[in-house]
């Protein structure tokens, strides 16, 4: 489904978030036109004609593609200058964050029985330990494996076709809930609380990671067209949690008319409403509504998972998070419910695959508790020397979050490409590798080259810094970049770049962005056909 061309007024509510893919709205200043870094062949026809669209006629792209095995570079074009990664920054994050943990490390969160137990009375306090799980269930299949779609729901109020997973967003709460009565305990004299010391939250970091995540701290807004123009639209939402409450005034209209829904909510986010028109022809459209305290919705969550599971709970669901009665020690307190994630390869597969910015900027969290700190930015250190260790020349990467959405952020392309070739020196590197977005399959480049001969043939992240150009009625695209591997032939893939800075929209409509995201893989794809020798 098209997106409509959205009104001035909504564009400008839009500027600041578009972050489509995405990074953040970035003002671009600065972009030096050096000389390339190497003379480069000729251009490969098909490549120069995409960056002679009028779109590129003030943008700086570059490009790079190198053998790993023979450190041979076969294309150089401004390899060692600035460029703004947008969500490409994630190849460092996510390795980091994987070769600190591990690709099998598991989170496990527990909850302890803190006072006296008296037959199936618990006298105290039920605590949950937030370990930092991305999930907690609500995303995994019966298999074990991390469920994504094309489009994340966490994008759904700036990118146009985005989707649910099937997966209840409360199972692995619902699963400690079951377990706490499969411990013998039927009634808590106590409260519920929920430990989230594991780190403080930075609001540096956007989206800001918290100890506890439910449904990506989140809640999905399902609207469907009624029978006809005039009707009201239909609503689903999950996941449902006292007090959090949501009403709609969506509208159906005729075929073929705009869809438009906006998302409003209180101060404190329970009380959710939706406005706007949906087109009596119109796919469901999903909204999202954010989660503003965690810990009470997660405690409030809990509370209402063990009544279902046949625990009685004295404390009242709804109401803040007693952090106060937190002990200062577990010991002596017995474990009466934990439950186990998936592989931390498992998330970084979704966090890649969708570019899934809460999962990038965990990782840094992440990394700075693996070193007993409870301060975010201590997981920069961690990265920096994981850099270090995998060969890549830390001054050519800038960096002040996960996700690649910080203004300060940049890379070379040939720091990107020094990561990829990293990956490709160890044992992990095929699940590393299938870990990125393919090629006319699935994750972020799913949509493009569905039918072309690089089908399936290239491995890359991909990263999109946009925001709203007021000034020309347009929208300015700071980064469209793709950095990964190019199957040259069968098990030999080398790693490339190839990306563009500063170009522009020619109107306010989103599909412009999906159009140059569209023109940076067709890049992608040429110089895999050039690798493999096809013209």
């Amino acid at each position: 489904m098209s997106p409509s061309v959205p009104s001035r007024s909504a564009r400008r509510r839009a500027a600041g978030t578009l972050c489509v893919l995405l990074a953040v709205g970035v003002v671009i200043t600065g972009l030096v036109q050096a000389a390339p870094s190497a003379t480069p062949r000729a251009i490969d026809p098909r490549i120069a004609a995409v960056m002679r669209k009028p779109d590129y006629r003030h943008a700086q792209w570059g490009l790079f593609r190198q053998d790993p095995r023979t450190g041979k570079v076969t294309e150089s074009r401004y390899a060692d200058q600035f460029f703004i990664p947008g969500s490409a920054a994630k190849l460092f994050s996510v390795s980091g964050t994987w070769h600190t943990l591990g690709s099998d490390h598991r989170f496990v969160t527990p909850v302890h029985a803190v006072g006296q137990r008296r037959n199936a009375t618990l006298k105290g306090d039920l605590d949950l330990v937030a370990q930092g799980d991305l999930t907690l269930g609500g995303r995994t299949r019966k298999d074990g494996t991390v469920a994504f779609t094309t489009i994340d729901h966490t994008y759904a109020n700036d990118v146009p076709g985005a989707t649910l997973t099937p997966e209840n967003p409360l199972a692995g709460i619902d699963q400690l809930a079951r377990q706490v009565r499969q411990s013998g305990i039927r009634r808590v004299d106590g409260d519920v609380v929920v430990d989230a010391r594991l780190f403080q939250p930075d609001p540096g970091l956007d989206p800001v990671p918290t100890p506890l995540i439910i449904n990506d701290n989140v809640i999905d807004l399902l609207t469907t067209p009624g029978a006809e123009a005039g009707t009201p639209a239909g609503l689903e939402w999950r996941p449902k949690v006292a007090p959090y409450h949501v009403t709609s005034s969506v509208r159906t209209v005729a075929a073929g008319k705009p869809s438009d829904i906006n998302v409003s909510s209180s101060p404190d986010g329970t009380r959710i409403q939706l406005s706007g028109t949906i087109a009596a022809d119109s796919a469901p459209v999903l909204r999202v509504s954010t989660v503003k305290d965690p810990n009470a919705f997660g405690r409030t969550a809990l509370i209402e998972a063990l009544q279902r599971a046949g625990v009685e709970v004295r404390a009242k669901a709804v109401g803040r998070n007693p952090v106060r009665q937190l002990p200062r020690t577990y010991q002596g307190a017995p474990t009466v419910a934990r439950y186990t994630s998936p592989a931390y390869a498992q998330y970084a597969e979704l966090i890649l695959k969708v570019s899934h910015n809460l999962g990038a900027n965990l990782g840094i969290c992440l990394m700075a508790t693996s070193t007993g700190s409870t301060n975010c930015n201590d997981g920069f250190p961690v990265l920096a020397k994981f850099l270090e260790h995998a060969q890549v020349d830390r001054k050519a990467v800038q960096l002040a979050d996960g996700r690649g959405g910080n203004p300060a952020d940049r890379a070379t392309p040939r720091a990107m490409a020094q990561i990829l070739t990293y990956w490709q020196r160890t044992p992990e590197a095929r699940r590393f590798r299938t870990s990125l977005p393919i090629l006319g399959v699935d994750g972020t480049l799913a949509d493009s080259c569905r039918s072309c001969p690089s089908r399936g043939k290239v491995f890359a992240k991909t990263g999109t810094a946009a925001g709203g150009d007021l000034l020309n009625d347009r929208l300015a695209v700071g980064a469209e970049t793709t950095a990964g591997y190019l199957e040259t032939r069968k098990g030999h893939f080398d790693v490339f770049f190839a990306g563009v800075n500063g170009a522009a929209t020619p109107t306010a409509d989103i599909t412009g962005v999906l159009t140059i995201a569209n023109d940076v893989a067709d890049v992608a794809a040429y110089l895999q056909q050039q690798a493999a020798g096809g013209h």
